[in-house]
């Protein structure tokens, strides 16, 4: 019994200074100085995106010889520059474009999700040999430029793979397709994608998983029934920053696209919209608002599981 209270004693304090110092740190951060920095930040952070957009409704002329901040004093707005974004003719609109960029974002975010899940899952709850080194393995992966990855990749899509005469890889000819698209952003999506949700998934309570294995469940079911609920915040978070980095990717695209109509992203006919000289800018600043529509409605629709994702971290224990 004394043992228990002496164990009590000495645990309290420290249990205190901490409740103490997260207060102090609560405090600071919900004062009115910190709502004021944090106020100013965003109108810094707003400002070039409000002159952009501002600019996307101003004549060829205008936009040409004065900066956006005249509207102020000498309005002159169009519609022009979206009209011929949206309904121009056919080597100015963006409709072909905008449908790939969902055909690619969406399949490569769901398979990065998945694969991601699976394997932080395997990393974090089951025991094989050799598990550590697989992980530092995939931590290591992230530091490695995605450039260095392009032409090797490239390569294997084209010609496959082959070392003398064995063949260990096939020729697929996949070059110029979505297929390509898809697996070489979900490649480059699973170091940092596994690592993070690795993060999470251990963090769950061991209690949790034994109870559920002598209830009879296997790996699978455990998976699907209790992993994937708990997760669902860290996976919107990565899912989120995972979209947004394909919706907005131009090199990757390019690489194994080709810049070809009939696959090539929204990304890539933005950057051809400015011309050959960099002279008509005027169709890019109403090309990018129109871009930026589908992932402001993901970032929307999400946004509550963003934030839990983000603060799970912070609230666990």
């Amino acid at each position: 019994m004394s043992t228990v209270e002496a164990a009590a004693a000495t645990s309290t304090p420290p249990i205190a200074v901490v409740d103490t110092k997260s207060g102090r740190v609560r405090k600071r951060l919900t004062s009115r100085t910190a709502s004021a920095i944090s106020l100013l930040i965003a109108v810094v952070w707003t400002i070039p995106t409000f002159g952009l957009l501002l600019s996307s409704f101003r004549p060829e002329r205008e936009i040409k010889t004065t900066g956006w901040w005249t509207a102020f004093t000498n309005p002159s707005f169009t519609l022009e520059n979206y009209e011929t974004v949206l309904f121009g003719t056919s080597s100015t609109q963006l409709a072909s474009y905008f449908v790939n960029s969902i055909v690619i974002a969406v399949p490569s975010t769901i398979f990065a999700l998945v694969l991601c899940s699976l394997a932080a899952y395997a990393l974090a709850w089951i025991d094989f040999k050799g598990r550590n080194w697989v992980f530092i393995g995939i931590f290591a992966l992230q530091i490695v430029p995605l450039q260095m990855a392009l032409i090797p990749l490239l390569q294997l899509f084209s010609n496959g793979a082959h070392v003398g005469s064995l063949t260990i890889v096939p020729d697929l000819n996949l070059t110029g397709s979505f297929v390509t698209v898809w697996l070489a952003h979900t490649a480059f999506a699973l170091p940092l994608g596994t690592y993070l949700l690795h993060n999470f998934i251990s963090e769950i309570p061991r209690e949790m998983v034994e109870a559920a294995r002598v209830d009879g469940a296997g790996h699978g079911a455990i998976f699907r029934k209790l992993m994937l609920p708990l997760i669902t915040p860290a996976l919107a978070s990565f899912g989120i920053f995972e979209f947004l980095w394909v919706w907005n990717d131009l090199l990757v695209a390019l690489t194994f696209t080709g810049g070809t109509k009939d696959v090539a992203p929204l990304t890539v006919r933005l950057a051809e919209m400015a011309g050959s000289r960099g002279d008509r800018w005027e169709r890019l600043t109403a090309g990018a608002f129109v871009s930026l529509i589908v992932p402001l409605v993901v970032f929307l629709s999400l946004q509550k599981y963003f934030v839990r994702g983000l603060l799970a971290g912070g609230l666990k224990g």
